[in-house]
């Protein structure tokens, strides 16, 4: 199977596991418990049917929105994630040059593997620094700091890793970050020859927001729930929040909310936006699907704050069902990851690339030619069991 071969995410998700050492694959594959949650973001999307208007002149569409204070020439972006040189060789900075290439946002997590400096250098479109809370203060500080001076446009304070959820795949094939040598892992590392090489001739893996700071995770093999539940602040609450959201003094998001009630006090705190988000299922399984709780969350405050969708989108059709519901824009992880693994930047670019026509191809069959002119008209809704 080749990069040319990949028309959808399943087709990414299949070159990725071939190219990826069973650990790392499944660290990007796996979720919380029996990935319930996981299966669910995804289905919540084939429960709600399209229904389109035709004869409305449709040669020119508009896909692009404005989230955050941002203008992303599509709607949807690359939502942060952690340790993406682990993926690929090139990281972070594939998926920057991808995203520039799309006009999108790119999300950096303070977990990356590139700096905030570099990102800046390469992306010229609208970037997103995720903020973990630490127990040390010195390094929250320090994070906020070097966003700031990376001119990084948004803040996404995650709130959905109060403790590390329990990944059993990560558990069975005993991930961690940096990877560890063990008997199994090596044998798997063996059979990636072309990963493993990268890997080891490369510039030494590191997560350079935290050097200097922390050494798990760098210098220090250890697991991601382990680092959820160690070095992040378990104490942290809505007075923490809404300090770093004045801090920060400018587009301030919290991401993985799930109920009415938070989304309304992200609104009191000064948040300009929200992404309604489960962590991709990799946190609590058995709670709801982002697409199932939106409508909620968008009629109580989707005139206040910008509601953002993330998790389990896999086709342009999910991006216009989240925005007919009132979502501003979708994100999402895998939808990146996955082509990252399988091909680096032309891998990303390929995943944008289909993306974008999907959506650009369906807004055409919907009868729209710009987002504003989606609406919950146009969506009817399955009864299940």
């Amino acid at each position: 199977m080749r990069l040319s071969d990949c028309h959808n995410f399943q087709d990414f998700r299949k070159l990725a596991k071939k190219r990826l050492p069973g650990p790392i694959f499944n660290y990007i594959d796996g979720a919380a418990d029996d990935e319930v949650t996981y299966r669910r973001n995804t289905e919540a999307y084939e429960s709600c049917d399209l229904v389109p208007n035709v004869l409305a002149g449709v040669e020119n569409v508009d896909m692009s929105v404005e989230v955050m204070g941002q203008k992303l020439d599509m709607p949807i972006y690359c939502a942060p994630t952690a340790l993406q040189r682990l993926f690929h060789h090139d990281g972070e900075r594939a998926v920057a040059r991808a995203a520039t290439k799309y006009g999108t946002m790119f999300g950096v997590s303070s977990l990356a593997t590139v700096t905030v400096e570099e990102i800046a250098q390469i992306a010229n479109t609208p970037k997103m620094f995720q903020f973990y809370f630490h127990k040390d203060r010195g390094l929250n500080d320090a994070l906020l700091e070097r966003a700031r001076e990376a001119n990084f446009e948004v803040m996404a304070l995650t709130v959905d890793t109060i403790t590390g959820g329990n990944r059993e795949r990560d558990l069975r094939t005993g991930f961690t970050s940096p990877p560890k040598l063990t008997l199994g892992s090596l044998m798997s590392f063996a059979m990636h020859p072309m990963w493993a090489w990268n890997f080891y001739t490369k510039p030494k893996f590191d997560m350079p927001h935290l050097s200097g700071y922390v050494s798990e995770g760098t210098n220090v093999a250890v697991s991601v729930g382990n680092y959820f539940s160690t070095m992040l602040d378990q104490s942290m609450n809505w007075k923490d929040a809404e300090e770093l959201c004045a801090k920060w003094n400018g587009q301030f998001a919290l991401k993985g909310i799930m109920s009415v009630e938070d989304a309304k006090r992200a609104v009191d705190i000064g948040c300009t936006g929200i992404m309604v988000s489960n962590h991709g299922g990799r946190q609590l399984d058995g709670s709801r699907s982002p697409f199932d709780q939106l409508a909620e969350i968008v009629d109580a405050v989707g005139d206040k704050i910008d509601v953002i969708c993330e998790g389990g989108i896999q086709r342009g059709t999910h991006v216009l069902k989240a925005l007919s519901v009132g979502a501003k824009a979708c994100s999402g992880g895998r939808l990146y990851l996955y082509a990252l693994a399988a091909a680096g930047q032309p891998g990303v670019e390929r995943a944008l690339g289909n993306l974008r026509t999907e959506i650009e191809r369906d807004m055409k069959l919907m009868g729209i030619t710009s987002l504003d002119q989606l609406s919950r008209e146009n969506l009817r809704f399955r009864e299940t069991a």
